[in-house]
């Protein structure tokens, strides 16, 4: 007979009650994520912030490298629904629906003071040393938001809001390159000012 290793730690008894502590482990992770990186986070952090002893994350996650991809997984889609709010809001043309993007974007870094990042741009510049098996999962993040952004350029075409030479999707992963640089420079100059100059400078290309 085969006796399962039991985990460390000691759950709540209820469901419900794990669960809500697994969803503030996760929200925990996001936030400090998205200011410090992979990395330079600890899980005792995560832990301090909720309140629960340390042997209790091992419950909800084998290790901190399944709890990273977790995270991803969780900010990507996040992400995405931010970005669907806004690039199929169909009160405004879809090159405004980009631009109500931007700001609202910019206006998120204003309000946390610069100190909170993109998830995928932070572990992507620590791609170096995190495990490789977040690169598919970074991968695939970028993707998932460049096909809402081409999307958002092929519908500007088709209403005349933009040149109806351009490649929407190159121009969409040409938008995610210059802005997580954007976002790494305000974060720098704790500023919205590389946010705006990149976004001009983007727009004024699909009129080109």
């Amino acid at each position: 007979m085969v006796t399962a290793k039991r985990r460390r730690g000691r759950p709540p008894k209820d469901k419900e009650g794990y669960n809500e502590t697994k969803e503030a482990l996760i929200r925990a992770g996001l936030e400090i994520l998205t200011e410090k990186g992979f990395v330079s986070s600890s899980i005792d952090e995560v832990l301090k912030k909720v309140s629960i002893p340390k042997g209790s994350f091992y419950h909800y996650f084998s290790s901190k490298e399944e709890f990273g991809k977790l995270l991803l997984e969780r900010y990507i889609s996040f992400f995405a629904n931010k970005l669907k709010k806004h690039l199929h809001n169909e009160a405004l043309t879809p090159l405004n629906r980009l631009q109500a993007f931007i700001a609202d974007a910019s206006n998120k870094m204003e309000e946390y003071d610069f100190k909170r990042g993109c998830l995928i741009g932070n572990m992507g510049q620590e791609m170096s040393v995190i495990p490789e098996s977040f690169r598919e999962q970074l991968k695939e993040g970028f993707e998932l938001w460049q096909d809402l952004i081409a999307g958002a350029l092929q519908a500007a075409q088709e209403t005349g809001e933009i040149n109806s030479n351009i490649d929407c999707r190159m121009m969409a992963q040409v938008f995610w390159t210059g802005w997580e640089g954007a976002v790494m420079r305000a974060r720098i100059e704790e500023s919205t000012e590389p946010l705006s100059q990149f976004s001009l400078f983007f727009l004024n290309c699909l009129s080109c």
